[in-house]
């Protein structure tokens, strides 16, 4: 699910855009260390290896190994469930010998403080008024809080004045003096949440204001101020007219404004990483500590970019919390080891969020005022050793029963990169470390989920289970429980009108418009892939209540879904676009949901059921193309009502449920090639009408039926250029190898720090290269029946593995391209199943032979079990055991 939040323009990486990298082919198994370096690919990669040069020169080795070898080395999850950083990053302050934490008995790093002087005050009698005043409300922590003006000269750094013109300015704060004093300068001390970047500081005397200071570009929370010479007066005002933009909003935060210039002194911090997004419980063990209660604060990001102070993100500021961005712990004089658990160390003091999803790790010798004395931000702090207790999926080689190699080494880098991506967010649903916005639910309390990241949104929505969970039957079937568990609770919690929740965000009430149709398409997906007919059986009637009751209420006379029947004008959807009216993504989807539910209706026996929902779907698609086609751009149109505009989920759909005819399918292709092509992927919107910056936005949820429309019309080439833009550059930026949940202008994190780096909707690439690159796919539910129908393109071979309730099945295939072009297939097929394989080329072109025997000469078939559908000789029939097949270019 993207994130619940204004859509807008995001900031760029510090990463300049890299141009696209040569690709490199995969070494036959049993090559060496040294053969291995030299082909550009690391014998044991480091963590890390996602952020190294791409561009290295290609292998002349192109041989594919033993099907079953060479796959291995491209797993990314960690060894154990306890992982421990591979590199110092940073170290500033005093702090002595950074690289202890790296090895278990490496010795110790000890960072000092010493206590720092009182801070200067103003005389008794100083008062301060502000030009707007942010209301009072409960704070973060569920406390009276107040955002005056008196608490910039109040001594206590722990409250704020806060304005009430967000993103408006200027905005002033005026100290006045009991009488004239001398003034040197003075001292801003503003506020994690975001600090005044411009402001001047003017002072009284003379019956007049004069300029004492200017302060440009400020990114700090201490600021001093010196006064060019020092003067005489009796007021002093600070005029901002810039602030940081934080997901907190763009006011104007000072905590403290002091008397005197006083230069800060560096807290001592050291930053690790743990080489690629991980999640867990932080672990640090201290070895001693100074008698006065030393602070630590610890931050946490998926990109160095994000990383200051504080975290890119917690659910203790998501939910207002008592975080303050990071997690804290004061240590005894004794030491100890310990683990980061939700809640607080003393009383209520010390507040640690727990879980965390992140890359790097910052550990600061600081303490909050408001922990005081609990914790103090001096004294002497040794630190021993640094890990994390790894929580999700963890996918070892021992683990997968489903894997992906061919000859291209960046596609074989995006698949396992997608599989970590989602063993990332399989997770157990946990009370401590769910979405903080009223998601827990005892339903699921305790049962294996996919959450949408591992950083955030921890609560499973429906519609990203439409990639995950594809993404997780294909590596690790033996947890499809994890997606049953969310179909199943969101169908208990179906609505009387049979609308069913996408999550279990704001007690099951979150407004979407398209989720109930995901719902029904993840549906049949679980049962397709593991055969549960009892899972088909117990929520047929919920299927029944939101295709035959809910969907009707809100469509219109012409037979197409119109939001903004039925008091529906304030649902969202996947992206909370404000779309109104017949939109095309969500008719196309309601297409394929019909589809999808008639197939389930079939598979239980409920024909009645079926022919409704197909000849309803039928009468969808032709109101569709009837009504939501433009044929002056050749695609189809966004919504059929506002500016004209035109998206990728819409028309990629169109292509995949079946709704555009080739003709069309061919022109809307063409036609989001044309206009939404970037550097980093296709954008979903051809133009920015339904907000600014939205033909630069790239979710890769969307791009996965583009992709695989790609690959079903015959353009597997432009399938594989989509694919390397897309993850070739979430791989080669920071923090490499999971996959975004969004791409923003200039290739950015689209909404800055908040931007989930591991996002299971982004794992399409995954299904697109096992189901239409390598080709092998089920038809029928538990793989009863299978299609291989290849789609090459560039890729010299292939082979896998797909896990089956009947045991594995099992594709490789090599394309050679000589002088005669062949291409060689072998399926081992899992007892208990049939299915078919489809040969790419021209029928008139091929001969296609089984050994010895010819089964297609060009004409004329062989036998029953060939002939040409869809533009392909078919060989169907085969049933289990192993079969190989030649297919030949003639003249």
């Amino acid at each position: 699910m993207t994130a619940s939040r204004p859509a807008g323009n995001a900031g760029t990486t510090g990463d300049a855009p890299a141009a696209g990298p040569a690709r490199r082919t995969v070494l036959a198994a049993g090559a060496g260390a040294a053969a291995l370096t030299a082909a550009g690919l690391p014998a044991a990669p480091p963590a890390s290896a996602a952020q190294t040069d791409r561009a290295a020169a290609p292998s002349t080795a192109t041989r594919p190994p033993r099907p079953g070898s060479g796959w291995q080395r491209y797993v990314q999850a960690p060894s154990s469930r306890s992982v421990r950083p591979v590199r110092i990053v940073t170290s500033r302050g005093d702090v002595t010998r950074p690289e202890a934490l790296l090895k278990a008995g490496g010795g110790v790093t000890v960072l000092r403080r010493p206590r720092p002087a009182p801070a200067p005050r103003w005389p008794e009698g100083t008062t301060a008024q502000a030009s707007s005043t942010h209301a009072g409300n409960n704070g973060g922590d569920g406390q009276p809080r107040t955002y005056d003006a008196s608490h910039t000269v109040d001594g206590d750094p722990d409250t704020f004045w806060n304005d009430d013109t967000q993103g408006a300015f200027p905005d002033v704060l005026t100290l006045t003096l009991p009488a004239e004093q001398p003034l040197s300068g003075i001292t801003v001390v503003s506020h994690p949440d975001g600090v005044p970047t411009d402001f001047t500081v003017d002072v009284w005397y003379d019956d007049a204001w004069h300029r004492a200071a200017t302060c440009s570009d400020n990114d700090v929370i201490h600021r001093p101020v010196p006064f060019s010479t020092p003067l005489r007066a009796s007021r002093v005002r600070l005029t901002v007219t810039g602030v940081q933009d934080t997901p907190q909003g763009a006011f104007t935060r000072v905590s403290e404004v002091w008397p005197e210039a006083v230069d800060a002194v560096e807290p001592p911090s050291v930053t690790v990483d743990f080489g690629k997004v991980v999640v867990g419980h932080p672990r640090i063990r201290f070895a001693a500590a100074s008698d006065d209660s030393p602070g630590v604060r610890v931050a946490f990001s998926e990109t160095l970019q994000f990383l200051t102070d504080r975290s890119d993100f917690t659910r203790s500021d998501q939910a207002g919390g008592a975080g303050r961005g990071t997690d804290q712990f004061a240590v005894p004089a004794k030491g100890a080891d310990w683990l980061d658990r939700k809640g607080f160390q003393a009383g209520d003091k010390v507040f640690a969020d727990g879980l965390h999803g992140f890359r790097y790790l910052k550990i600061t010798l600081d303490a909050l005022a408001s922990d005081a004395p609990a914790a103090q931000p001096w004294g002497t702090v040794e630190i021993d050793a640094v890990s994390l207790e790894f929580t999700a999926y963890l996918g070892t080689p021992g683990t997968y029963r489903g894997w992906f190699l061919c000859s291209d080494d960046d596609l074989n880098r995006y698949w396992y990169g997608a599989s970590y991506t989602n063993e990332l967010v399989t997770d157990v649903f946990r009370r401590d470390d769910v979405d903080p916005r009223d998601a827990w639910s005892a339903s699921l309390e305790g049962r294996l989920v996919l959450h949408d990241g591992p950083k955030r949104d921890r609560d499973p929505y429906v519609g990203d289970l439409a990639v995950s969970a594809r993404t997780l039957y294909l590596t690790h079937d033996d947890a499809a429980e994890a997606a049953r568990n969310v179909l199943a609770d969101l169908a208990d919690h179906q609505r009387a009108d049979g609308w069913i929740p996408p999550a279990s965000i704001n007690g099951y009430t979150l407004p979407l418009f398209d989720y109930p149709l995901w719902w029904v398409t993840c549906g049949w997906d679980y049962v397709l892939y593991t055969g549960d007919r009892a899972y088909a059986t117990r929520y047929h009637p919920h299927l029944l209540k939101v295709l035959d009751t809910w969907y009707p209420s809100v469509t219109d006379d012409a037979g197409l879904l119109s939001k903004g029947l039925a008091n529906t004008g304030g649902y969202g959807d996947y992206a909370f676009l404000g779309r109104t009216g017949r939109v095309t993504y969500y008719n196309v989807n309601y297409v394929q949901a019909l589809r999808d539910g008639a197939r389930l209706a079939r598979f239980l026996g409920h024909d009645e059921d079926a022919e409704r929902w197909e000849e309803r779907a039928t009468k969808v698609a032709a109101a569709v193309n009837a009504l939501l086609w433009d044929e002056a751009a050749g695609a189809y149109l966004d919504s059929g009502t506002g500016p004209v505009r035109h998206a990728q989920d819409g028309n990629a759909i169109a292509v995949t449920a079946g709704v555009a005819g080739s003709q069309r399918a061919a022109s809307a292709l063409a036609h989001l090639d044309a206009t939404t092509r970037r550097p980093y992927g296709n954008a979903f919107m051809d133009n920015d009408t339904i907000f600014d910056g939205a033909s630069q936005r790239v979710y890769a949820f969307t791009s996965y039926p583009e992709i695989v429309a790609r690959f079903e019309t015959h353009r597997a080439d432009s399938a594989l250029d989509q694919i390397r833009r897309t993850y070739g550059w979430m791989d080669r930026h920071d923090p490499g190898i999971t996959h975004w949940e969004g791409i923003g202008p200039d290739g950015s994190p689209y909404e800055d720090a908040y931007t989930s780096m591991a996002h299971g909707w982004s794992t399409g690439v995954l299904p697109a290269l096992t189901h239409q690159l390598l080709g092998a796919r089920p038809l029928s539910p538990g793989y009863a029946t299978w299609l291989v129908r290849p789609n090459p393109g560039d890729v010299e071979w292939a082979q896998g593995r797909l896990p089956t309730p009947h045991g594995p099945l099992t594709v490789a295939w090599e394309h050679a391209r000589s002088a005669r072009p062949a291409f060689s297939v072998t399926v081992q097929v899992p007892h208990g199943t049939r299915g078919a394989l489809a040969l790419p080329g021209e029928p008139g072109r091929l001969r296609v032979r089984r050994g010895r025997r010819t089964l297609w000469d060009g004409r004329r078939a062989s036998g029953d079990d060939v002939r040409v559908t869809d533009g392909r000789v078919e060989i169907s029939a085969l049933g289990g055991g192993t079969h190989s097949f030649t297919a030949e270019r003639g003249d």
